[in-house]
């Protein structure tokens, strides 16, 4: 790194055209504000009283069946309704609305209520990326939905309302804000240089070293030159691949390792149950062609400098660009290390 950038410098976002400001001088400044409570140290194997174990009786009446095994079902409270009536306004483009169709899908990771993806076999967590797959490809072919996109937020700080290790499936009939802007960013790239822009910036980052905190022949896994949470990570195969449908079994396999590798280095870090939110992209699944589509996942933990202090993204975040004080380099070699 160069020595102007332990100064206040822009970095920017290729994938969402984005500025993001670092200001490696404030990592140390003191904390005054929020502490959060770590979660419990130990979890039962099994809760009679959570909804999402097997054999017990969820919110809205229904019952899991006594499930060994990735359970998936329709959200009981759903974001999205596949039978939305087409609806529109538009008042001189001022006030502007469409209705929205799509369906919400609960997958859970495991019967075991208190096991997380770091702590299952790398078999279970390969049957996870199948069933992610699976989803993707069954959920993306009906013709009203044009985006799948599959996301876990784990621990409470992140806004999970039940323990159990689960994820989620929305898919929506229009592509979602981020998606539409990572279309247009990649097709940009591919245009201007003739090549994809994450294959070309997932080699760079292996090669360079600095950044990089897991690679296999398939798989790599990057704190990104432009991130914005503290220890943010992206994860990329390292081939041109669109979506997970695309993958091959070694291609899932190492996928399933590198997920279980990052999550528990993240619990190393701070010896506890890390939170974070998870996304995986993939290319819109509507009409069309999408060479300049390349799959990948992004983990945005808020833990700052311990399992109490939080990152916030507040105040300027809100109202300028993000903001962060650990550099990218710096959070790298810390999950290294760990």
């Amino acid at each position: 790194m160069t020595a102007w950038m332990n100064a206040p410098h822009r970095r920017y976002n290729p994938l969402l055209a984005q500025w993001v400001l670092v200001s490696p001088h404030r990592a140390e400044r003191p904390w005054l504000g929020e502490r959060e409570t770590p979660p419990p140290a130990t979890v039962p194997a099994y809760d009679p009283h959570c909804y999402l174990c097997p054999g017990n009786e969820r919110a809205n009446g229904a019952r899991n069946p006594r499930y060994d095994s990735v359970y998936v079902f329709d959200n009981d409270f759903p974001a999205l309704l596949p039978q939305t009536p087409h609806e529109s306004m538009d008042e001189n483009e001022l006030l502007v609305a469409r209705s929205e169709r799509g369906r919400c899908r609960v997958v859970c990771f495991s019967p075991r209520h208190d096991l997380h993806l770091a702590a299952l076999p790398q078999p279970d967590v390969r049957r996870i990326v199948d069933v992610w797959a699976a989803e993707s490809e069954q959920l993306g072919a009906q013709p009203e939905i044009n985006a799948v996109t599959i996301f876990e937020n784990r621990g409470a700080m992140m806004g999970a309302s039940n323990p159990h290790p689960h994820g989620q499936i929305w898919t929506n009939e229009h592509v979602p804000n981020d998606l539409a802007v990572e279309t247009r960013t990649q097709a940009g790239y591919l245009r201007s240089r003739g090549s994809c822009l994450l294959c070309a910036y997932a080699e760079h980052e292996v090669t360079d070293g600095t950044r990089a905190v897991y690679a296999n022949e398939h798989v790599a896994a990057l704190v990104p030159f432009w991130a914005a949470w503290p220890y943010e990570l992206l994860v990329l195969p390292r081939r041109h691949r669109p979506n997970l449908a695309a993958f091959a079994s070694a291609e899932r396999d190492a996928l399933a390792a590198a997920m279980r590798d990052l999550t528990a280095r993240y619990d190393r870090l701070f010896a506890t149950p890390f939170p974070y939110s998870m996304g995986l992209h993939q290319q819109p699944s509507g009409e069309g062609v999408h060479d300049e589509w390349h799959a990948h996942a992004h983990y945005f933990p808020p833990l700052l400098r311990s399992a109490s202090v939080r990152k916030y993204m507040v105040g300027y975040e809100m109202l300028a660009q993000p903001q962060r004080d650990l550099t990218p380099e710096a959070a790298a070699e810390r999950l290294r290390a760990v």
